[in-house]
């Protein structure tokens, strides 16, 4: 260990003797880690020395070697003695492993919404109370580092995304209902053949890793009846899972999770979903289906379909619904003012793979135009703004806790939510529609995800460095290994995260 870190510190300075402005960069660096007012001075003044060579070395400096050195030698040194072990503990040390040795691949904004208030499981507002409280980045990188990792599966009804919580992205996706038919009926067999479909497709073992999965926004009532659908279709989940032997799955929300992605744990989400659009009030986590959440009866295949008929009335000749598909996704908008738009020239040109050159016109725009006004396309339901709008109402007048700000974040979620312009519009309309003591302080905040940001919620959560106990606020375990573990017995399996 000593000769090694004597090997660096002699590379550290002499990198500084043939660069000068670079060392001098670096050590202005190092001076707000400790924020001494002498940035040269040596750990013999500080009284951190052992005793030799090693007490000539500057704090900033020697923060330099054990950036070069990486974590698993620095936590190495950290047991040399007390006074080294608070320099190596020092949060903003492995802050910087966090940000420059991400081996999660997480944006660390996401990585610091995670810790703070995802670590204590349900009920969330326990971290708000928590804040005071200095997390160790020391701890967190170490927890996160022993991580195996986990199985992530988004099961909309549309498209299902899956892939590994290590990875950057979803490894693979499949169209769910023309594959398996509609997953959200509780159906065994159906989903049992929809999880070892996607597990033979990610060539995994269900018994060696667990699962984090999205539970699809059905039911969305609060009555007795939508309750006992709600929790059949979890515990045919829970059954399915542990007959193939999956060790633990936390099941969550898919609105919750598109909320975690964007780093928020109360609002609204508006999930435009394959058949339906889902306006979906959240607080702390937890889905508050006893304020009300609306269901348009529009969703991406109405748009798409709406697009069809236009494209038709032009007599443009086309294969198939993908390349309709592909237009709406590469062409078409949400305008900021639907009349005013109507006086513009917006002709563009895309070239479908196999199917040639599509121009387009006024009817890029005019697709969008039907989540405000859906009368246009043949529906007979409010308009996006309006159902929002009324969300919020039903917020407000429930006082289901004294800030009166938690439903003005406005998360969109879902392929279609990611249409050029929607969040502008969808924010213009809100403001114009409600009151100003309501519409104050609205923001409408696009999916920076896409359509997969349930499966990056769902990433958030299986990367939160957790030890076992904690783990069991946000997992299920299967009963056999709940008892192994901790020697008890898991009698009715159910969830304790309750954002479905």
């Amino acid at each position: 260990m000593a000769k090694l870190l004597k090997k660096v510190f002699e590379s550290v300075k002499i990198r500084c003797n043939n660069n000068n402005n670079s060392c001098s960069s670096n050590l202005n660096e190092t001076n707000r880690w400790f924020m001494k007012s002498d940035s040269c001075l040596e750990l013999e003044e500080l009284g951190l020395g052992l005793g030799g060579e090693f007490d000539r070395i500057p704090v900033d400096l020697f923060i330099q070697i054990l950036k070069l050195l990486g974590p698993k030698e620095s936590a190495r040194i950290s047991i040399v003695c007390k006074s080294w072990r608070i320099i190596v503990s020092d949060n903003r040390l492995w802050i910087y492993f966090l940000q420059n040795q991400n081996q999660l691949q997480q944006p660390w904004d996401s990585i610091v919404f995670a810790e703070k208030h995802l670590r204590s499981g349900y009920p969330l507002f326990q971290s708000i109370y928590n804040q005071s409280i200095q997390l160790s980045f020391m701890h967190i990188y170490g927890q996160r580092a022993q991580l195996n990792g986990s199985v992530i599966i988004d099961g909309g009804s549309g498209y299902c995304k899956f892939g590994w919580s290590k990875y950057a992205s979803p490894s693979g996706r499949s169209a769910t209902f023309l594959e398996f038919g509609n997953i959200e009926s509780p159906m065994y067999s159906r989903l049992r053949h929809f999880f070892a479909t996607i597990y033979n497709r990610m060539q995994v073992k269900p018994s060696k890793y667990p699962i984090v999965l999205s539970v699809p926004i059905c039911h969305y009532d609060d009555t007795e009846s939508a309750k006992a659908a709600r929790r059949q279709l979890k515990e045919t989940i829970y059954s399915v899972l542990f007959d193939m032997n999956v060790p633990a799955v936390c099941a969550l929300n898919q609105a919750t999770l598109a909320l975690f992605a964007a780093r928020r744990v109360s609002g609204i989400v508006v999930n435009i979903g394959f058949h339906v659009t889902s306006i979906v009030p959240i607080l702390r986590g937890k889905v508050m289906r006893e304020v009300g959440v609306e269901v348009l009866g529009q969703g991406a295949v109405k748009l798409t379909g709406y697009l069809r008929e236009l494209m038709q009335q032009k007599n443009m000749n086309f294969g198939s619904l993908y390349t309709v598909r592909t237009l709406k996704e590469n062409l078409c908008y949400v305008a900021t003012d639907y009349e005013a738009e109507l006086q513009k020239d917006t002709q563009a040109s895309f070239t479908v793979p196999g199917e040639g050159l599509f121009t387009l016109s006024k009817e890029r725009f005019q697709t969008g135009e039907i989540l405000f006004q859906p009368r246009m396309g043949g529906v007979l339901t409010m308009g996006l703004h309006r159902a929002v709008g009324l969300c919020m109402h039903h917020c407000q007048a429930s006082e289901v806790t004294c800030d009166d700000g938690w439903f003005k974040t406005v998360v969109l979620a879902g392929g279609t939510a990611c249409l050029p312009g929607l969040p502008e519009r969808l924010e213009k309309e809100l403001r114009a529609y409600l009151p100003t003591s309501m519409s104050e302080g609205i923001r409408v905040i696009p999916p920076q995800y896409g359509a997969e940001s349930a499966w990056f919620g769902g990433k958030m959560i299986s990367n939160v460095s957790l030890c076992p106990i904690y783990r069991l606020h946000l997992w299920v375990l299967k009963p056999k290994v709940f008892q192994n573990i901790y020697g008890l017995y898991w009698h009715n399996a159910k969830i304790t995260f309750s954002g479905v």
